[in-house]
């Protein structure tokens, strides 16, 4: 009966390649693949050294052919497409955006505020075993999985960075809950506004971050920092809202799939919500697809200065099919394109100004080298004859070690819009 059953699985699959078209495919070869499944399917039925579940073989079966078609691709079990929907009200884990790749599980990036930030989780972080057990040869959602677990239980992984030998961590999982925009006054009239990832409030929490940082700066705003540094993506709508917010026209992606009744094309409405301010976008290796779409957007259309280093290059759009009583099947259907036409996939957003974080150290100058130490140099015609920032300088001590470590790719992109502030007013 259960042989029936896939005979007429092949006949629907075979039904819907004859009316969506074949590719470069035959019927006739096609016909035979799918006669080639069923027979292998029941030769492992009737002679593997075990009994097989026929359930476990055919979605071991679905996650091969829709996995080696990309890293974004997969079938979803049902219990994994409930799991995947719960994200959105929170979830236990440990908060980090992952792929596969080479067989491993790869970092996009941590969330921000979770046990893998706090961790020093960081992006192209690969992680190769989970508890003790090798992550190669785990599907993606398996190793998810087993990641996740009961609020307070622990989890032990084994990290691989670089050429470092791999090193052992152990988290504790928590209910992750997304709090994707973040914001606060920098230099006392600079808008700081942190978007760690595209989920269904992110817009809403943008346009609140704005409105709150004009009435903290009493509307004395000189301009903007949106910082997208390790915001693995989310929402394409919630991408193109964002992108608006700070656009009065123009295109702000466009998406093109195989059919081209699939292709869609996303502009901006009038209403600037910034007011024309400039802005700083900050990118680096773990801003990906829906992040690379805002930083391309506003960059493409001359609206902001993108700072960072390269971002991840993800330039796809999966699409989730519900397979009722089955799950689902998530898979690459089209292509996005930033507003000038260019495909960001495997290339990434290359930021205007290119500027990598960095350590700031203090080196001591020396201090007894300057026109005041000079033998017979002139005095100050005002009547000043020492620098006044320097009147303790022999009571100064290094502190540099003892403060918070500096955000050099932040402190550069304010540095650069107090920059075109004074520009724009010495024009």
């Amino acid at each position: 009966m259960r042989f029936i059953r896939l005979l007429g699985l092949s006949a629907l699959l075979s039904f819907s390649i004859a009316v969506n078209g074949w590719g470069q495919t035959k019927p006739a070869d096609t016909y035979k693949q799918l006669e080639l499944f069923s027979q292998v399917f029941e030769k492992i039925r009737a002679q593997y050294v075990e009994q097989v579940n026929d359930q476990e073989l055919i979605e071991s079966a679905l996650r091969g052919m829709l996995s080696s078609l990309d890293p974004h691709s997969s079938y979803l079990t049902e219990k994994e497409f409930k799991a995947m929907n719960d994200e959105v009200r929170g979830f236990a884990g440990l908060g980090m955006q992952v792929t596969l790749e080479d067989g491993l599980v790869k970092v996009i990036s941590p969330i921000d505020d979770t046990p893998a930030f706090r961790a020093g989780i960081q992006p192209g972080d690969f992680i190769v075993t989970i508890d003790g057990e090798q992550v190669f040869g785990l599907t993606l959602e398996q190793a998810v999985g087993k990641l996740r677990g009961p609020v307070g239980t622990k989890v032990k992984i084994s990290v691989k960075r670089g050429q470092q030998q791999p090193f052992d961590l152990e988290l504790t999982r928590e209910t992750i809950i997304q709090k994707t925009v973040r914001y606060r006054l920098e230099s006392g009239n600079i808008g700081y506004i942190r978007i760690s990832e595209f989920t269904e409030n992110t817009f809403s929490g943008l346009t609140d971050a704005i409105k709150k940082l004009k009435e903290e700066s009493k509307n004395q705003l000189i301009g903007y920092v949106l910082d997208l540094r390790n915001n693995p993506g989310g929402l394409l709508n919630q991408a193109v809202l964002v992108s608006d917010a700070f656009l009065d026209k123009g295109e702000i992606v466009s998406i093109k799939g195989r059919d081209n009744r699939d292709n869609s094309r996303f502009n901006a409405k009038a209403g600037d919500l910034s007011e024309g301010l400039p802005i700083v976008v900050l990118i680096n290796q773990g801003s990906a697809s829906a992040s690379e779409i805002v930083a391309g957007a506003l960059q493409d259309q001359q609206r902001a200065v993108v700072m960072g280093v390269k971002s991840f290059g993800k330039g796809s759009v999966q699409t989730i099919l519900p397979i009722a009583g089955y799950g689902a099947i998530r898979f690459t259907t089209q292509f996005y394109y930033t507003p000038s036409g260019r495909s960001i996939q495997k290339i990434g957003i290359v930021p205007d100004i290119v500027v990598e974080q960095a350590k700031i150290e203090v080196i001591s100058a020396d201090k007894s080298y300057s026109e005041s130490n000079l033998r017979g140099s002139l005095n100050n015609p005002n009547g000043q004859n020492s620098d006044p920032t320097n009147n303790n300088q022999n009571n100064t001590q290094d502190t540099t070690s003892q403060q918070t470590p500096v955000d050099y790719q932040l402190q550069r992109a304010t540095d650069l819009l107090k920059g075109l502030v004074l520009f724009k007013k010495a024009k």
